[in-house]
């Protein structure tokens, strides 16, 4: 794969990456079901991520990255499963903040 660039990606081009590098690294087989799964490992991880960096005790013998490192594995299964469904992302953004502008918010 070649390196991604140092400015600031669009969702489009994070979804595009993450496509190919799923059939880069053998990953494009995944079913929806097994990266919707994947992805709500990393979020316990980005649990445990947050809990550490809190200095609130963590499992001694349960392996963690950093914040950053567990936000992009949420990152990179979200795209995935966006991928898998047909979903654009910047579109699917667009659509629920037209929604949220006409909600109250308390």
């Amino acid at each position: 794969m070649k390196p991604l660039p140092e400015r600031p990606l669009t969702l489009t081009e994070i979804q595009d990456y993450v496509a190919e590098m799923e059939v880069e690294r053998g990953f494009s087989d995944s079913t929806l079901l097994e990266q919707t799964l994947k992805l709500a490992e990393e979020i316990g991880e980005v649990c445990k991520a947050v809990r550490k960096q809190a200095a609130l005790s963590v499992d001694p013998t349960s392996t963690v990255g950093g914040l950053g490192e567990e936000l992009a594995d949420v990152l990179i299964y979200l795209a995935a499963i966006a991928n898998r469904s047909g979903i654009d992302l910047s579109q699917a953004l667009r659509d629920k903040e037209a929604v949220n502008e006409n909600r109250t918010w308390a």
